[in-house]
């Protein structure tokens, strides 16, 4: 072997670990370009008050769903938001909803809102994968099946206690979130639907339905779309649009105690104050990524969420929704 040539041996090592490095860097470049651009997306439609609305059911925004998948054998499911309790029961074959199966209730308001029916139909289950910007595959149908599975399976127990004079007045209703539905999904990309124009149709719960109908919260199923992957940051997403718009000014919002925002949001996993505070501060910095404006921000003792009147959705007149209905007293 040559002199050159055992030279240029040390150069082209360095040569592939510097492109090693730099297809490292282009990768992570294009995730962090998508995230930009579906960031941007969202601030481009509430400028031009032209975002896509969807709506979210009262009782998954005001306590969230587990946002980590539970024990083996955990069914039971407790959050509380002031006044507001929610318990939610799993079925004992699929397990408690958890993580992106909050999609599916806000999926399905949506639709009702929409439609204005109880019983909701939809092409394929493409469509609800297209809605939330999740990937279509073999692997993403089932894990779509597996959550219908899940919140079909479970029961709702949703509750209100509020201090009347001398008077508790106890407002509670127990109910499941569809009372039948029919899914199907195709291999076929192309393939919109079964043959004779046969669809998906979920029938909702009289329950679930009259809450939807009475009780409609607007979200940006953009946003919704971005924040999918962190469950957690969707829930203070979804709250903090609700919160904003019901707030009649700067208000404070407890972070911890048995009234505080540590028990409300879909994870107790943080048994320290200051994991919380510090994953919280995380979430809402997601949220202020996708809504700039959003006057939420941590108290200089770290104790509570201030809260300010702001709109997250700002194409509401659009809707034909009744917004009045939409609760703004007694509210976390």
């Amino acid at each position: 072997m040559s002199v050159q040539s055992r030279a240029t041996i040390p150069s082209l090592e360095r040569a592939g670990e510097c492109l090693k490095r730099i297809q490292l860097d282009l990768r992570i470049s294009k995730r962090r370009l998508r995230q930009a651009e579906t960031i941007e997306l969202v601030r481009l439609k509430r400028d031009n008050v032209s975002q896509n609305l969807g709506f979210a059911s009262r009782p998954c925004v005001l306590c969230g769903l587990p946002v980590k998948r539970p024990a083996k054998g955990v069914l039971l499911h407790e959050r509380r938001n002031g006044q507001f309790h929610l318990q939610v029961t799993g079925h004992p074959t699929y397990g408690l909803p958890w993580g992106q199966d909050r999609l599916v209730p806000i999926f399905l308001a949506t639709l009702a809102i929409r439609q204005q029916t109880q019983t909701i139909t939809f092409r394929s289950a493409s469509e609800m994968l297209d809605t939330f910007g999740i990937q279509q595959g073999g692997s993403q149908y089932r894990r779509l099946i597996a959550s219908f599975q899940r919140v079909f399976g479970a029961t709702i127990f949703f509750g209100t206690d509020t201090q009347r004079q001398r008077a508790v007045v106890v407002h509670q209703a127990r109910f499941n979130f569809m009372s039948e539905a029919r899914i199907w999904y195709s291999r076929d990309p192309g393939q919109q639907t079964l043959p004779g124009e046969c669809q998906n149709s979920v029938v909702l719960s009289n329950e679930f339905y009259e809450e939807i109908m009475n009780h409609p919260i607007p979200t940006d199923l953009e946003a919704a779309k971005a924040l999918s992957p962190a469950p957690a940051a969707l829930d203070l997403f979804t709250w903090l649009s609700y919160r904003c718009f019901t707030a009649k000014g700067e208000e404070r919002i407890p972070i911890f105690g048995d009234f505080g925002l540590v028990q409300q949001i879909g994870s107790g996993d943080y048994a320290r104050p200051r994991k919380f505070r510090e994953r919280l501060q995380r979430w809402l910095d997601l949220v202020k990524a996708l809504w700039p404006d959003c006057p939420a921000r941590i108290s200089s003792n770290g104790e509570t969420l201030i809260v300010d009147k702001a709109n997250a959705v700002l194409s509401q007149q659009r809707t034909g929704v009744n917004l009045s209905n939409i609760p703004k007293k007694d509210v976390q």
